[in-house]
């Protein structure tokens, strides 16, 4: 259970952290937001932040192209964080929700001449979609392009892209979406990077193809390369691509490490977790646990 929130520069009971209707974000979507995920480790009894310090790296990259200045460094928000975590007291897998938004109480379309705001709460989080693999469908919606609204930026009003793809695809029986560019190619899932696996390569598409540039799937692709010595590159992929892949699997910091066994009524290789995909998850969920020493650095303990 959530009982705190960094709100108004003071960390205050949840109840109290409240906008009014007429936040400028709460209409025009002027805000920025990013997702961490802080892992329990039963044998150490320790809570571990996942790089951390990445994803607020990339939270001050959306700042800058909304024209949010906050008087909060990247330190200032790591410190801040760790802080919250202890006066929560988990001991489970939690999920670390900061947002930076317009909060100025007006009418008016813009970003400038308004008053910024951040705050920071946490929550008990656990598998975002099905384990066990789960059933996709190429979208009829396409992925925003960064000529009409940043996708490489976690911006709260884009996010309307993705609930129109993930609502469609779950109301027509499926778990998640995949959506294509405007030029036809794969782009990303609904909320998460999207890899297949091609004659015993990882394929990711390009930041160039609009998707958010993920701090999961890169460190997958680090993984992939020095740990399994699996090839991993960044290419366009073609929507009939994916029906032929051997593999398929989403990634992010709430999907984790998602495969995906069946996509538009066709099975991703025989229908079941493969090699390549068994083998990534295993490390990574170790690594995130703080269990793989060389990579030890990227895990924030909080107790």
């Amino acid at each position: 259970m959530t009982k705190y929130a960094f709100f108004g520069g003071e960390f205050v009971p949840i109840e109290k952290a409240k906008v009014s209707i007429m936040t400028h974000a709460l209409h025009y979507g002027t805000g920025c937001f990013e997702g961490i995920r802080a892992y329990w480790n039963e044998e150490e009894e320790q809570l571990f932040i996942f790089r951390m310090r990445e994803h607020y790296e990339r939270f001050q990259r959306s700042h800058r192209i909304l024209m949010i200045s906050l008087p909060y460094s990247v330190d200032d928000f790591c410190q801040m964080t760790v802080e919250l975590l202890r006066r929560e007291k988990f001991t489970r897998d939690a999920y670390i929700r900061p947002l930076a938004y317009k909060a100025t109480e007006a009418i008016g379309v813009r970003l400038h001449d308004l008053e910024d705001a951040f705050a920071l709460f946490a929550v008990p989080f656990g598998k975002y979609i099905g384990e066990e693999g789960c059933k996709a469908c190429v979208s009829s919606w396409r992925r925003m392009d960064d000529s009409i609204a940043p996708p490489r930026g976690k911006i709260t009003g884009v996010y309307i892209n993705s609930a129109l793809a993930k609502t469609e695809a779950v109301l027509d029986g499926y778990d998640e979406a995949i959506m294509l560019n405007q030029d036809g190619h794969v782009s990303e899932g609904s909320g998460e990077n999207i890899c297949i696996v091609r004659d015993g390569r990882i394929i990711t598409p390009p930041v160039t193809d609009n998707i958010l540039e993920g701090i999961t799937l890169a460190t997958l692709m680090q993984l992939a390369r020095d740990e399994l010595g699996i090839e991993a590159v960044e290419r366009p992929i073609d929507h009939s691509e994916l029906y032929i892949a051997e593999e398929a699997f989403y990634t992010g910091t709430a999907a984790e490490i998602t495969p995906i066994v069946e996509i538009d009524h066709r099975l991703v290789g025989d229908g079941k977790i493969g090699p390549i995909v068994s083998k990534l998850r295993a490390l990574f969920f170790d690594v995130v646990r703080g269990k793989v020493e060389k990579y030890r650095s990227w895990c924030t303990p909080v107790y």
